[in-house]
C-alpha cells in the first residue's frame, strides 16, 4: 500500500522533493540535448556521404548522455520511493496521495510553486486542479 500524506506531511517534504524533481529534469534535460547532438551528427555524416568522426569523442558523449539518463531515471525512482510521483517532468509536476473527507485523492504541487495549493481527484484529468481550501482544516498552507 502507498503512502497516504496529509497535507502538513506532504508540504514538509516539499523542499526534499522540490530538489530531486529539479535534479532528474536537469538531468533528462542534460540528456536530451547530448541526444539531439548526437542526432545532428548522424544526419550530417548521412547528408555528406560519410564524415571522419572522433569515434572516441562520440563514444564518450553517449555515455554522458547514458549516465544523464540513468541519473534522471534513479531520482524519479527515489521520489516514488517518498511516496510521490512524477506527473510531468519537464514541467517539474509531482502528485502525492492523501485523502480528504475519507476518499482518496492528490495532492498537486510543481516547481515555484511555494507550497501545496492544489488537489485533484484520481479519476480527474491531469490539469485538473482545485485548490485547497477549509476542507483540509488547520492544516491548509497560508
Amino acid at each position: 500500500m502507498s503512502k497516504i500524506f496529509t497535507l502538513g506531511e506532504a508540504q514538509t517534504l516539499i523542499p526534499v522533493l522540490g530538489s530531486l524533481v529539479s535534479r532528474a529534469r536537469d538531468a533528462a534535460v542534460r540528456a536530451n540535448e547530448i541526444e539531439s547532438e548526437m542526432q545532428d551528427l548522424s544526419q550530417r555524416i548521412f547528408l555528406s556521404g560519410g564524415l571522419h568522426v572522433d569515434v572516441t569523442a562520440a563514444a564518450r558523449r553517449r555515455a554522458e548522455r547514458d549516465k544523464s539518463v540513468q541519473s534522471a531515471k534513479s531520482t524519479i525512482d527515489e521520489i516514488e520511493e517518498i511516496g510521490a510521483a512524477v506527473t510531468d517532468l519537464s514541467e517539474g509536476s509531482l502528485e502525492l496521495p492523501s485523502e480528504l473527507q475519507s476518499r482518496p485523492i492528490l495532492l498537486c504541487w510543481s516547481l515555484g510553486e511555494p507550497e501545496i495549493a492544489h488537489w485533484r481527484e484520481p479519476e480527474d484529468e491531469a490539469d485538473v486542479r482545485r485548490d485547497v481550501d477549509d476542507r483540509f482544516g488547520r492544516e491548509r498552507p497560508n
